[in-house]
């Protein structure tokens, strides 16, 4: 059995995006114990769910003033085209790059979590954002020009 999972550490208390991220954590742990018959399948499982996820978050930040190219966004974009060009390279074959991507991915994902995500929460929170209804409870709070650095500050720092 894996030993990548959940951890209250990860929380961000924000049930939607811990939602989405102990998905993606029961997911990669299932990839990385994964028989090589079952490898592909649950990679592309990762994949679909990774997409969702991310598609997800960055509609939550272009609602709430983060520009479509913020480093956030972008970082996703990345990730999931390795992760979809690590799925060509299992489907020819090679098995051992999908593993070790699975492996990298425990590394990536607490870091993003801290580092991109928490920021993220950090902004829902202070205008106010419903993840589920889409409602912002306090526009005046949203930034005056759009986030479109890896930094947090600006989400912070309301004039």
């Amino acid at each position: 059995m894996s030993s990548f999972t959940w951890s209250p550490e990860m929380s961000l208390d924000m049930p939607a995006l811990d939602t989405l991220h102990t998905e993606c954590t029961d997911l990669i742990a299932a990839v990385l114990d994964a028989a090589d018959d079952a490898l592909l399948a649950l990679w592309d499982r990762l994949i679909a769910h990774t997409a969702e996820h991310f598609a997800q978050e960055d509609r939550w930040m272009q609602a709430t003033g983060f520009a479509p190219n913020n480093c956030h966004s972008s970082q996703h974009a990345t990730v999931l085209q390795i992760m979809r060009e690590g799925a060509e390279k299992g489907a020819e074959g090679n098995l051992g790059i999908v593993r070790q991507m699975a492996h990298e991915l425990t590394v990536w994902l607490p870091h993003h979590i801290d580092a991109m995500d928490a920021g993220l929460a950090q902004h829902l929170n202070e205008v106010g954002y419903d993840t589920v209804t889409g409602h912002i409870s306090k526009p005046e709070m949203l930034p005056q020009n759009t986030v479109s650095s890896c930094s947090v500050e600006p989400c912070g720092s309301h004039a």
